[in-house]
Protein backbone atom coordinates (compact mmCIF):
# COMPACT_ATOMS: atom_id res chain seq x y z
CA UNK A 1 0.00 0.00 0.00
CA UNK A 2 1.38 3.68 -0.46
CA UNK A 3 0.90 6.06 1.71
CA UNK A 4 -0.13 9.54 0.08
CA UNK A 5 -0.16 12.94 1.94
CA UNK A 6 -4.12 14.39 2.44
CA UNK A 7 -3.46 17.77 0.78
CA UNK A 8 -5.71 20.48 -0.64
CA UNK A 9 -4.38 20.03 -3.69
CA UNK A 10 -4.61 16.71 -4.39
CA UNK A 11 -8.71 16.97 -3.25
CA UNK A 12 -9.00 19.06 -5.64
CA UNK A 13 -7.82 16.51 -7.90
CA UNK A 14 -9.69 14.18 -6.94
CA UNK A 15 -13.14 16.44 -6.81
CA UNK A 16 -11.85 17.28 -10.67
CA UNK A 17 -11.75 13.63 -11.70
CA UNK A 18 -15.50 13.17 -10.00
CA UNK A 19 -16.73 16.25 -12.06
CA UNK A 20 -15.37 14.81 -15.11
CA UNK A 21 -17.30 11.31 -14.47
CA UNK A 22 -12.76 9.25 -14.99
CA UNK A 23 -13.75 6.64 -13.34
CA UNK A 24 -10.95 4.72 -14.69
CA UNK A 25 -8.56 7.49 -13.42
CA UNK A 26 -10.05 7.80 -10.08
CA UNK A 27 -9.78 4.05 -9.65
CA UNK A 28 -5.97 4.34 -10.51
CA UNK A 29 -5.30 7.18 -8.26
CA UNK A 30 -6.82 4.54 -5.13
CA UNK A 31 -6.03 1.42 -6.27
CA UNK A 32 -2.18 1.87 -3.87
CA UNK A 33 -4.11 3.87 -1.28
CA UNK A 34 -4.37 2.42 2.53
CA UNK A 35 -7.91 2.19 3.60
CA UNK A 36 -7.11 4.49 6.01
CA UNK A 37 -6.39 7.19 4.31
CA UNK A 38 -8.68 6.66 1.54
CA UNK A 39 -11.15 6.83 4.43
CA UNK A 40 -9.66 10.55 5.31
CA UNK A 41 -10.32 11.48 1.58
CA UNK A 42 -13.80 10.70 1.97
CA UNK A 43 -14.15 12.61 5.74
CA UNK A 44 -13.45 15.34 3.11
CA UNK A 45 -15.55 15.16 0.57
CA UNK A 46 -18.82 16.10 0.30
CA UNK A 47 -21.35 13.52 1.09
CA UNK A 48 -22.63 12.53 -2.65
CA UNK A 49 -18.89 12.13 -4.06
CA UNK A 50 -18.27 9.84 -0.85
CA UNK A 51 -21.08 8.17 -1.78
CA UNK A 52 -20.05 8.01 -5.56
CA UNK A 53 -16.75 6.69 -4.22
CA UNK A 54 -17.98 3.95 -2.39
CA UNK A 55 -19.79 2.64 -4.87
CA UNK A 56 -16.99 3.29 -7.74
CA UNK A 57 -14.59 0.79 -5.87
CA UNK A 58 -14.80 -2.81 -4.79
CA UNK A 59 -16.52 -4.13 -1.92
CA UNK A 60 -13.18 -5.65 -0.34
CA UNK A 61 -11.36 -2.05 -0.23
CA UNK A 62 -14.41 -0.23 0.83
CA UNK A 63 -15.16 -2.10 3.84
CA UNK A 64 -12.31 -1.48 5.38
CA UNK A 65 -12.83 1.85 4.11
CA UNK A 66 -16.34 1.76 6.34
CA UNK A 67 -14.42 0.95 9.74
CA UNK A 68 -12.08 4.50 9.52
CA UNK A 69 -14.77 6.50 8.16
CA UNK A 70 -15.58 9.28 11.08
CA UNK A 71 -18.70 7.87 12.46
CA UNK A 72 -20.96 10.70 10.92
CA UNK A 73 -20.15 10.32 7.62
CA UNK A 74 -20.36 6.05 7.97
CA UNK A 75 -23.83 6.53 9.27
CA UNK A 76 -24.92 8.77 6.17
CA UNK A 77 -23.14 6.85 4.13
CA UNK A 78 -25.13 3.50 4.94
CA UNK A 79 -28.32 5.21 5.28
CA UNK A 80 -27.97 6.14 1.07
CA UNK A 81 -26.63 2.16 0.24
CA UNK A 82 -29.31 -0.79 -0.14
CA UNK A 83 -29.22 -3.66 2.82
CA UNK A 84 -27.85 -5.65 -0.06
CA UNK A 85 -25.05 -3.40 -0.93
CA UNK A 86 -23.97 -3.24 3.14
CA UNK A 87 -24.63 -6.93 3.27
CA UNK A 88 -21.90 -6.97 0.48
CA UNK A 89 -19.55 -4.47 2.36
CA UNK A 90 -19.98 -6.41 5.88
CA UNK A 91 -19.01 -9.76 4.45
CA UNK A 92 -15.74 -8.88 3.31
CA UNK A 93 -15.02 -7.64 7.71
CA UNK A 94 -14.18 -9.67 10.36
CA UNK A 95 -16.84 -10.57 12.65
CA UNK A 96 -16.19 -7.66 14.87
CA UNK A 97 -15.62 -4.56 12.82
CA UNK A 98 -19.03 -6.07 10.96
CA UNK A 99 -20.83 -6.29 14.10
CA UNK A 100 -20.00 -3.12 15.18
CA UNK A 101 -21.64 -1.76 11.88
CA UNK A 102 -24.61 -3.46 11.83
CA UNK A 103 -25.14 -2.00 15.43
CA UNK A 104 -25.04 1.13 14.35
CA UNK A 105 -27.89 0.20 11.67
CA UNK A 106 -31.78 1.38 12.28
CA UNK A 107 -33.48 -2.09 14.16
CA UNK A 108 -35.72 -2.82 11.68
CA UNK A 109 -32.47 -2.99 8.80
CA UNK A 110 -30.33 -5.04 11.21
CA UNK A 111 -32.25 -8.56 10.73
CA UNK A 112 -32.28 -7.05 6.89
CA UNK A 113 -28.71 -6.77 6.65
CA UNK A 114 -27.87 -10.09 8.29
CA UNK A 115 -30.32 -12.02 6.20
CA UNK A 116 -28.48 -11.27 3.03
CA UNK A 117 -25.14 -11.85 4.08
CA UNK A 118 -24.24 -14.44 1.67
CA UNK A 119 -21.34 -16.63 4.48
CA UNK A 120 -24.38 -18.25 6.85
CA UNK A 121 -21.04 -18.79 9.31
CA UNK A 122 -19.93 -15.30 9.32
CA UNK A 123 -23.41 -14.22 9.96
CA UNK A 124 -24.27 -16.32 12.68
CA UNK A 125 -20.96 -15.04 14.18
CA UNK A 126 -22.43 -11.59 13.76
CA UNK A 127 -25.48 -12.41 15.36
CA UNK A 128 -23.57 -13.90 18.19
CA UNK A 129 -21.19 -10.79 18.74
CA UNK A 130 -24.26 -8.43 19.04
CA UNK A 131 -25.39 -10.02 21.80
CA UNK A 132 -22.63 -8.70 23.73
CA UNK A 133 -22.52 -5.02 25.18
CA UNK A 134 -20.56 -2.61 22.92
CA UNK A 135 -18.50 -2.18 26.26
CA UNK A 136 -17.28 -5.70 27.17
CA UNK A 137 -14.95 -7.85 25.70
CA UNK A 138 -17.85 -10.26 24.06
CA UNK A 139 -18.11 -6.14 22.43
CA UNK A 140 -14.82 -5.73 21.36
CA UNK A 141 -13.85 -9.86 20.66
CA UNK A 142 -14.09 -10.84 17.06
CA UNK A 143 -14.75 -14.93 15.86
CA UNK A 144 -11.68 -15.24 13.90
CA UNK A 145 -8.90 -18.08 15.51
CA UNK A 146 -7.28 -20.52 15.11
CA UNK A 147 -7.96 -23.24 17.61
CA UNK A 148 -6.55 -27.03 17.82
CA UNK A 149 -7.56 -30.29 20.14
CA UNK A 150 -5.39 -31.25 22.69
CA UNK A 151 -5.84 -34.64 21.62
CA UNK A 152 -4.77 -34.19 18.31
CA UNK A 153 -1.35 -35.22 17.18
CA UNK A 154 0.91 -32.32 15.33
CA UNK A 155 0.00 -33.81 12.13
CA UNK A 156 -3.46 -33.81 12.31
CA UNK A 157 -2.66 -30.05 13.73
CA UNK A 158 -1.28 -28.76 10.84
CA UNK A 159 -4.12 -30.23 8.46
CA UNK A 160 -6.30 -28.50 11.23
CA UNK A 161 -4.60 -24.98 11.03
CA UNK A 162 -4.41 -24.90 7.46
CA UNK A 163 -8.08 -25.10 6.68
CA UNK A 164 -9.13 -22.70 9.50
CA UNK A 165 -6.38 -20.47 8.28
CA UNK A 166 -7.52 -20.30 4.47
CA UNK A 167 -10.27 -17.95 5.51
CA UNK A 168 -8.19 -15.42 7.57
CA UNK A 169 -5.92 -12.57 7.31
CA UNK A 170 -3.68 -13.30 9.55
CA UNK A 171 -2.82 -15.87 12.49
CA UNK A 172 -2.08 -14.24 15.71
CA UNK A 173 -2.22 -17.53 18.14
CA UNK A 174 -2.98 -20.62 18.15
CA UNK A 175 -5.51 -21.86 21.15
CA UNK A 176 -5.64 -25.37 22.35
CA UNK A 177 -8.57 -26.20 23.43
CA UNK A 178 -10.67 -30.00 24.87
CA UNK A 179 -13.49 -31.86 23.80
CA UNK A 180 -15.63 -29.12 24.88
CA UNK A 181 -14.36 -26.59 23.34
CA UNK A 182 -12.71 -25.14 27.30
CA UNK A 183 -9.38 -23.36 26.55
CA UNK A 184 -6.28 -24.82 27.98
CA UNK A 185 -3.79 -23.41 26.52
CA UNK A 186 -1.44 -22.27 23.48
CA UNK A 187 0.71 -23.77 21.16
CA UNK A 188 3.87 -22.17 19.56
CA UNK A 189 4.84 -22.87 16.04
CA UNK A 190 8.57 -23.70 17.52
CA UNK A 191 7.00 -26.55 19.60
CA UNK A 192 5.32 -27.81 16.79
CA UNK A 193 7.66 -27.60 13.97
CA UNK A 194 10.65 -29.28 16.51
CA UNK A 195 8.55 -31.95 17.42
CA UNK A 196 7.71 -35.22 16.21
CA UNK A 197 4.47 -35.46 13.81
CA UNK A 198 2.25 -38.23 16.16
CA UNK A 199 3.12 -36.15 19.26
CA UNK A 200 -0.17 -35.37 20.74
CA UNK A 201 -0.88 -31.85 21.59
CA UNK A 202 -1.22 -31.78 24.97
CA UNK A 203 2.42 -32.83 25.46
CA UNK A 204 4.01 -29.79 24.02
CA UNK A 205 1.39 -26.60 24.24
CA UNK A 206 1.44 -23.49 27.17
CA UNK A 207 -1.02 -24.44 29.66
CA UNK A 208 0.15 -20.38 31.06
CA UNK A 209 -2.21 -18.50 28.92
CA UNK A 210 -3.91 -15.01 30.26
CA UNK A 211 -7.55 -14.32 29.24
CA UNK A 212 -10.68 -12.69 29.66
CA UNK A 213 -14.41 -13.45 30.01
CA UNK A 214 -16.48 -11.83 28.02
CA UNK A 215 -18.61 -10.38 30.46
CA UNK A 216 -15.83 -7.97 31.43
CA UNK A 217 -15.31 -4.54 30.74
CA UNK A 218 -13.87 -2.98 28.12
CA UNK A 219 -11.15 -0.92 29.96
CA UNK A 220 -10.56 -3.73 32.26
CA UNK A 221 -9.65 -5.60 29.68
CA UNK A 222 -7.34 -2.77 28.16
CA UNK A 223 -5.39 -2.90 31.81
CA UNK A 224 -5.01 -6.68 31.50
CA UNK A 225 -3.62 -6.33 28.28
CA UNK A 226 -1.44 -3.12 29.13
CA UNK A 227 -0.31 -4.98 31.97
CA UNK A 228 0.82 -7.95 30.55
CA UNK A 229 2.01 -6.90 27.10
CA UNK A 230 -0.53 -8.66 24.78
CA UNK A 231 -1.07 -8.16 21.61
CA UNK A 232 -3.82 -10.42 21.30
CA UNK A 233 -5.97 -11.96 24.23
CA UNK A 234 -8.63 -14.60 23.85
CA UNK A 235 -11.63 -14.61 25.61
CA UNK A 236 -13.41 -17.45 27.19
CA UNK A 237 -17.12 -17.51 28.44
CA UNK A 238 -18.69 -18.56 32.10
CA UNK A 239 -17.48 -21.81 31.43
CA UNK A 240 -13.91 -21.16 30.09
CA UNK A 241 -15.12 -22.20 26.75
CA UNK A 242 -13.06 -20.53 23.83
CA UNK A 243 -15.34 -18.08 22.20
CA UNK A 244 -13.17 -15.19 20.72
CA UNK A 245 -10.33 -13.08 20.56
CA UNK A 246 -9.50 -9.32 21.01
CA UNK A 247 -6.54 -7.69 19.34
CA UNK A 248 -4.31 -4.93 20.14
CA UNK A 249 -5.84 -2.46 17.62
CA UNK A 250 -9.88 -3.18 19.35
CA UNK A 251 -8.29 -2.02 22.73
CA UNK A 252 -6.36 1.25 21.00
CA UNK A 253 -9.73 2.35 20.18
CA UNK A 254 -11.00 1.85 23.81
CA UNK A 255 -8.29 3.40 25.25
CA UNK A 256 -8.41 6.52 22.75
CA UNK A 257 -12.34 6.68 23.41
CA UNK A 258 -11.62 6.72 27.54
CA UNK A 259 -8.69 9.07 27.00
CA UNK A 260 -11.10 11.59 24.87
CA UNK A 261 -13.97 11.07 27.66
CA UNK A 262 -11.66 12.23 30.18
CA UNK A 263 -10.17 14.88 28.65
CA UNK A 264 -13.34 15.87 27.87
CA UNK A 265 -14.76 15.40 31.71
CA UNK A 266 -11.78 17.64 33.00
CA UNK A 267 -12.60 20.39 31.11
CA UNK A 268 -15.68 20.57 32.17
CA UNK A 269 -18.02 18.61 29.13
CA UNK A 270 -20.57 16.28 30.10
CA UNK A 271 -20.99 14.54 27.03
CA UNK A 272 -18.96 12.63 24.32
CA UNK A 273 -18.61 15.71 21.73
CA UNK A 274 -16.96 16.56 18.90
CA UNK A 275 -15.83 19.94 17.24
CA UNK A 276 -17.88 20.00 14.45
CA UNK A 277 -21.20 18.61 16.24
CA UNK A 278 -24.38 21.14 16.46
CA UNK A 279 -24.74 24.10 18.35
CA UNK A 280 -27.34 22.58 20.84
CA UNK A 281 -25.54 19.33 21.47
CA UNK A 282 -22.29 21.46 22.37
CA UNK A 283 -24.40 23.36 24.41
CA UNK A 284 -26.10 20.87 25.96
CA UNK A 285 -22.25 19.21 26.78
CA UNK A 286 -20.96 22.46 28.13
CA UNK A 287 -23.46 24.61 30.22
CA UNK A 288 -23.78 22.43 33.30
CA UNK A 289 -20.09 23.29 34.17
CA UNK A 290 -20.44 26.80 33.10
CA UNK A 291 -23.91 26.46 35.96
CA UNK A 292 -21.85 25.05 38.43
CA UNK A 293 -18.78 27.67 37.69
CA UNK A 294 -20.93 30.69 38.25
CA UNK A 295 -22.63 29.25 41.18
CA UNK A 296 -19.22 28.68 42.47
CA UNK A 297 -18.57 32.51 42.03
CA UNK A 298 -21.42 33.91 43.15
CA UNK A 299 -21.03 31.39 46.47
CA UNK A 300 -17.31 33.11 46.66
CA UNK A 301 -18.72 36.85 46.35
CA UNK A 302 -21.05 36.02 48.58
CA UNK A 303 -18.13 35.03 50.65
CA UNK A 304 -16.83 38.35 50.29
CA UNK A 305 -19.99 40.41 50.75
CA UNK A 306 -20.19 39.24 54.59
CA UNK A 307 -16.30 40.43 54.85
CA UNK A 308 -17.10 43.84 53.43
CA UNK A 309 -16.05 46.08 56.39
CA UNK A 310 -12.73 43.99 57.18
CA UNK A 311 -12.21 44.86 52.93
CA UNK A 312 -13.10 48.69 53.88
CA UNK A 313 -10.40 48.63 57.12
CA UNK A 314 -8.26 46.36 55.30
CA UNK A 315 -8.84 46.78 51.43
CA UNK A 316 -4.80 44.69 50.98
CA UNK A 317 -6.94 41.57 51.99
CA UNK A 318 -9.20 42.20 48.73
CA UNK A 319 -5.71 42.57 46.27
CA UNK A 320 -5.24 38.97 47.37
CA UNK A 321 -8.32 36.99 46.83
CA UNK A 322 -7.99 35.98 43.26
CA UNK A 323 -4.22 34.61 44.64
CA UNK A 324 -5.60 32.28 47.28
CA UNK A 325 -8.44 31.11 44.94
CA UNK A 326 -6.52 30.50 41.65
CA UNK A 327 -3.53 28.61 43.85
CA UNK A 328 -6.38 26.69 45.78
CA UNK A 329 -7.44 25.38 42.20
CA UNK A 330 -4.03 25.09 40.52
CA UNK A 331 -3.18 22.36 43.65
CA UNK A 332 -6.41 21.00 43.94
CA UNK A 333 -6.70 19.95 40.01
CA UNK A 334 -2.70 19.33 40.01
CA UNK A 335 -3.32 16.67 42.96
CA UNK A 336 -6.55 15.45 41.22
CA UNK A 337 -4.74 14.81 37.82
CA UNK A 338 -2.37 12.52 39.38
CA UNK A 339 -5.05 10.27 41.25
CA UNK A 340 -6.67 10.26 37.86
CA UNK A 341 -3.62 8.95 36.38
CA UNK A 342 -2.94 6.86 38.50
CA UNK A 343 -6.52 5.17 39.01
CA UNK A 344 -6.77 4.38 34.93
CA UNK A 345 -3.47 3.35 35.02
CA UNK A 346 -3.97 0.86 37.97
CA UNK A 347 -0.79 1.89 39.95
CA UNK A 348 -2.30 3.44 43.14
CA UNK A 349 -0.47 1.54 45.64
CA UNK A 350 -1.42 1.59 50.04
CA UNK A 351 -3.58 3.00 51.50
CA UNK A 352 -5.77 6.01 51.27
CA UNK A 353 -4.19 7.26 54.42
CA UNK A 354 -0.46 6.78 53.37
CA UNK A 355 -1.44 8.48 50.19
CA UNK A 356 -3.10 11.34 51.97
CA UNK A 357 -0.11 11.73 54.04
CA UNK A 358 2.47 11.87 51.33
CA UNK A 359 0.31 14.82 49.79
CA UNK A 360 0.56 16.63 52.58
CA UNK A 361 3.73 16.73 53.45
CA UNK A 362 4.57 17.29 49.63
CA UNK A 363 2.44 20.20 49.66
CA UNK A 364 3.44 21.57 53.37
CA UNK A 365 6.87 21.71 51.39
CA UNK A 366 5.50 23.37 48.42
CA UNK A 367 3.31 25.81 50.91
CA UNK A 368 6.00 26.92 52.82
CA UNK A 369 8.39 27.63 49.66
CA UNK A 370 5.24 29.83 48.32
CA UNK A 371 4.49 31.42 51.59
CA UNK A 372 8.20 32.52 51.36
CA UNK A 373 7.86 34.48 48.44
CA UNK A 374 4.57 35.92 49.17
CA UNK A 375 6.07 37.11 52.71
CA UNK A 376 8.93 38.69 51.05
CA UNK A 377 6.91 40.49 48.54
CA UNK A 378 4.94 41.50 51.31
CA UNK A 379 8.32 42.86 53.05
CA UNK A 380 8.39 45.30 50.27
CA UNK A 381 4.89 46.10 49.09
CA UNK A 382 2.93 45.97 52.16
CA UNK A 383 2.85 48.24 54.66
CA UNK A 384 1.40 46.00 57.73
CA UNK A 385 3.51 42.61 58.32
CA UNK A 386 0.41 41.22 59.95
CA UNK A 387 -1.66 41.20 57.07
CA UNK A 388 1.18 39.88 55.12
CA UNK A 389 1.64 36.77 57.69
CA UNK A 390 -2.16 36.50 57.29
CA UNK A 391 -2.17 35.66 53.47
CA UNK A 392 1.24 33.40 53.74
CA UNK A 393 -0.50 31.20 56.36
CA UNK A 394 -3.98 31.48 54.60
CA UNK A 395 -1.93 30.24 51.23
CA UNK A 396 -0.13 27.44 53.21
CA UNK A 397 -3.53 26.22 54.65
CA UNK A 398 -5.36 26.59 51.33
CA UNK A 399 -3.49 24.85 49.24
CA UNK A 400 -3.24 21.64 51.75
CA UNK A 401 -6.98 21.62 51.66
CA UNK A 402 -7.01 21.43 48.64
CA UNK A 403 -4.69 18.98 48.08
CA UNK A 404 -6.63 16.84 50.71
CA UNK A 405 -9.26 17.56 48.73
CA UNK A 406 -7.87 17.31 45.05
CA UNK A 407 -6.51 13.47 46.27
CA UNK A 408 -9.60 12.33 48.45
CA UNK A 409 -12.19 13.06 45.90
CA UNK A 410 -11.05 10.77 42.85
CA UNK A 411 -10.36 7.78 45.15
CA UNK A 412 -14.40 8.46 46.55
CA UNK A 413 -15.48 9.02 43.27
CA UNK A 414 -13.66 5.65 42.04
CA UNK A 415 -15.06 3.27 44.84
CA UNK A 416 -18.68 4.15 44.54
CA UNK A 417 -18.02 3.61 40.73
CA UNK A 418 -18.52 7.15 39.26
CA UNK A 419 -15.23 8.53 36.89
CA UNK A 420 -12.75 9.85 38.46
CA UNK A 421 -11.94 11.95 35.91
CA UNK A 422 -14.69 14.09 37.00
CA UNK A 423 -12.58 15.31 40.04
CA UNK A 424 -10.38 17.00 37.53
CA UNK A 425 -12.29 19.69 36.06
CA UNK A 426 -14.47 22.98 37.04
CA UNK A 427 -16.08 20.02 40.10
CA UNK A 428 -12.63 20.65 41.97
CA UNK A 429 -11.63 24.11 41.10
CA UNK A 430 -14.87 25.37 41.84
CA UNK A 431 -14.77 23.89 45.55
CA UNK A 432 -11.55 24.88 46.10
CA UNK A 433 -12.11 28.85 45.07
CA UNK A 434 -15.15 28.63 47.23
CA UNK A 435 -13.12 26.85 50.11
CA UNK A 436 -10.26 29.21 50.00
CA UNK A 437 -12.06 32.11 49.96
CA UNK A 438 -14.13 31.43 52.95
CA UNK A 439 -10.39 30.57 54.81
CA UNK A 440 -8.67 32.96 53.56
CA UNK A 441 -11.10 35.61 55.57
CA UNK A 442 -11.62 33.43 58.78
CA UNK A 443 -7.95 33.63 58.90
CA UNK A 444 -8.05 37.09 58.12
CA UNK A 445 -10.59 37.73 60.93
CA UNK A 446 -8.83 35.77 63.84
CA UNK A 447 -5.79 37.63 63.00
CA UNK A 448 -6.76 40.97 62.33
CA UNK A 449 -9.49 41.04 64.76
CA UNK A 450 -12.38 42.01 62.88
Amino acid sequence: MTHIEITPDFLSDVKELIAKGDNRALSLLFEEMHHADLAEVLDDLNFDDAVFIIRLLDTEKTADILTELDEDTREKILQELSSKEIAKEIGELDSDDAADIIGELPEEQKNEVISQIEDVEHAKDIVDLLRYDEDTAGGLMGKELIKVNENWANLRCVKEMRKQAEDYDKVHTIYVVDDNDVLKGRLSLKSLLTTSTKTPVKDVYNPKITFVRADENDEDVAKTMQKYDLFVVPVVDEMNRLIGQITLDDVVDVIRDEADKDYQMAAGITDDVEADDSILQLTKARLPWLVLGLLGGLGAGSIMGGFEEALKNYPNLFFFTPLIAAMAGNVGVQSSAIMVQGLANNNIKGSVVSRLLKEVGLTLLNGLALALLVTIYGFFQIENSTITFVIALALMIVITIAAVIGTFIPILLDRNGIDPALATGPFITTSNDIFGILIYFMIAKFMLGF
